[in-house]
């Protein structure tokens, strides 16, 4: 390790934002990188801690952090590059949306701030590509087999970069215009620049991967055709049923799914769209998002880059704690209060509150009836109960539903393979095979939705196991 007391020496610098009057005017990325220096103080901070939880039971990844943080405090920052792609894929995006998992298992967060893991990981990536490191790695030889891989997101593009080194012959199918999956559609700008993901896709293709884009499989091009032109499939079509919310007037045109909504900006910020009657915005609207996740405050930061007179935030479950409760002991995932770059910038935020109607004139809903809730355990289960004499009304232009997916869409291609499922509605898989064998998934269509870093890893071994099968 670097410095043996480096983490009593040193406190943890958090990564800065651009200010908030600045940045809520433009869909720039947010995050002002520390310095080469600062950089050098926090890899100090990583301890000798014997077993490492990071980057066992934190990364899904299975990063190797400390080597990582060692060989960056000496200046090793090529040798630290080709160690962190030697199990990522894609370090400059984990390194920017990740929640870091790594983080919350790190030794030091019992009870001091953990390391700085997830910007030491940007920093030694995009120094990589600064520098010329990051190249395309062709594979030596062909193996002659065809894959096809449904679906760009972070599951499709690990799976197809993994197999077009071993030597296969990889064709990813999107049914978007562009290559990115939820990468490119569904993270706002502001997390991730789009010509961050450009950028990797055209190593892919310097090193043999093929895209069709706008092809929607199983309606453009046949389970059929797929059968006959390759030796198999690998579906990465992530979770896309969003978890709707079925209470009286939920038909109004102006509420929409989460995912939809931020579709819409992603496609106005790369110039896709050219008819603006199929744009949405919340400008000068009183805006209401049910749910409180990840997708929720990225409707928020959204809403507020597009000019929203106010936003609301409701969550139905209770409000989390300030600290670590015992419920979540280190080092698993807290359930914790956490505040996003996109609350600090202006949203009203409540809990426990659960949406009982929608009410409006016309096409429009422009209410909201709503009540609070509290939640009791009963015989080892959460059971929720309306608190009598809370109603009360929320007026609304625009309501967005970010309460999660349910599953891969089932209608379509996965249908028409006959394909089997888990008691979830996910696609039911041994060692990422599914009930027919030349199929095989990864990603959110095997785990529901789930992380990015988590779906990367998927993918990853999803190819494994495609090699392997072609081999016997």
């Amino acid at each position: 390790m670097g410095e043996v007391k480096g983490f009593l020496k040193y406190k943890r610098q958090n990564v800065p934002h651009r200010p908030i009057e600045k940045r809520v005017h433009d869909f720039d990325e947010m995050d002002l990188p520390l310095t080469p220096e600062q950089i050098y103080e926090q890899t100090a901070r990583c301890m000798d801690c014997g077993i490492p939880f990071c980057h066992g039971a934190g990364c899904p990844l299975q990063n190797s952090i400390p080597d990582l943080n060692e060989l960056v405090y000496k200046d090793k920052w090529q040798q630290a590059c080709e160690l962190l792609h030697s199990t990522n894929n894609f370090p400059e995006i984990t390194g920017r949306v990740c929640p870091a998992p790594c983080e919350t298992a790190c030794t030091l967060a019992i009870n001091d701030e953990p390391v700085l893991i997830r910007h030491i990981e940007f920093q030694v990536v995009e120094r990589g590509f600064k520098e010329g490191w990051i190249k395309p790695m062709p594979a030596a030889a062909k193996t002659g087999k065809r894959i096809a891989i449904v679906g760009s997101g972070p599951a499709g593009l690990a799976a197809a970069q993994q197999l077009v080194r071993m030597g296969h012959d990889v064709v990813v199918f999107e049914k978007d215009k562009k290559v990115g999956g939820i990468l490119r559609y569904g993270i706002p700008d502001f997390k991730l620049e789009k010509h961050i993901l450009d950028r990797r896709i055209e190593q892919l293709k310097a090193e043999g991967v093929e895209f069709q884009t706008e092809v929607n499989v199983g309606e453009d091009i046949s389970a059929h055709y797929l059968h006959k032109m390759f030796d198999c499939v690998c579906l990465a079509k992530g979770a896309g049923q969003p978890r709707d919310l079925n209470v009286v007037g939920r038909g109004y045109e102006n509420i929409l799914f989460a995912m939809d909504y931020l579709k819409v900006q992603n496609r106005l910020c790369s110039g896709e769209y050219k008819d603006e009657s199929e744009i949405v915005t919340a400008k000068d609207k009183v805006v209401v998002v049910i749910g409180g996740g990840d997708t929720g405050s990225d409707c928020v930061g959204t809403a507020r880059r597009q000019g929203a007179k106010e936003i609301h935030q409701l969550e139905i479950l209770p409000k989390p704690p300030d600290t670590r409760p015992p419920d979540t002991p280190w080092p698993d995932w807290p359930r914790i209060m956490r505040t996003s770059s996109s609350h600090e910038e202006g949203c009203n935020r409540r809990w426990s509150v659960m949406t009982k109607k929608f009410s409006g004139v016309e096409t429009r809903v422009n209410q909201l009836q709503c009540c609070e809730v509290e939640w009791m355990m009963n015989k080892g289960k959460w059971q929720m109960k309306e608190i009598k004499g809370t109603d009360f009304t929320l007026d609304a232009d625009l309501v967005l539903l970010a309460l999660g997916f349910l599953h891969v869409t089932h209608d379509g291609l996965v249908e028409k393979l006959d394909l089997k499922l888990d008691q979830s509605g996910n696609l039911a898989v041994e060692n990422y095979q599914t009930s027919q064998q030349w199929v095989f998934a990864a990603g959110d269509s095997v785990s529901g939705a789930s992380l990015v870093v988590r779906a990367i890893d998927n993918g990853r071994r999803a190819a494994a196991s495609i090699d392997d099968w072609l081999k016997e």
